[in-house]
């Protein structure tokens, strides 16, 4: 789902979640069911780019455990910060995506290297 997101197939990622989804970020609230597809959408509308690395991945009983690296893009900026992520599957699709991160790292991370020219 996450490399489906990274290359924008809102569709793709859509289709790998069930229609009552919980989509937890820290500090966030929490987004559930058809709202998650419009969020997917709207990051791709307003240009906002994601990519990820998956550095350990384990799964038992219908959990996922994830610790990666995320990076999330807006405009010229860019922010690169550790993840947890936690999926809790369901017949095969994501139920519960609960992401858990440092707010202080993702938003510091906007402004450690700001483009050239910025003021």
């Amino acid at each position: 789902m996450l490399d489906a997101l990274a290359r924008s197939d809102v569709r793709a990622a859509g289709a790998l979640l069930t229609p009552d989804v919980e989509w937890r970020n820290t500090g966030l609230p929490t987004v559930r069911g058809h709202h998650v597809r419009r969020a997917f959408n709207a990051m791709v509308r307003s240009g906002m780019s994601f990519s990820v690395v998956t550095h350990h991945r384990a799964a038992d009983d219908g959990v996922v455990l994830t610790d990666r690296t995320d990076v999330l893009g807006i405009g010229p900026l860019r922010s690169v910060f550790p993840v947890r992520g936690t999926f809790v599957v369901r017949d095969g699709r994501i139920a519960v995506w609960d992401d858990q991160f440092s707010m202080r790292q993702f938003l510091v991370g906007f402004f450690r290297r700001l483009p050239s020219g910025a003021t």
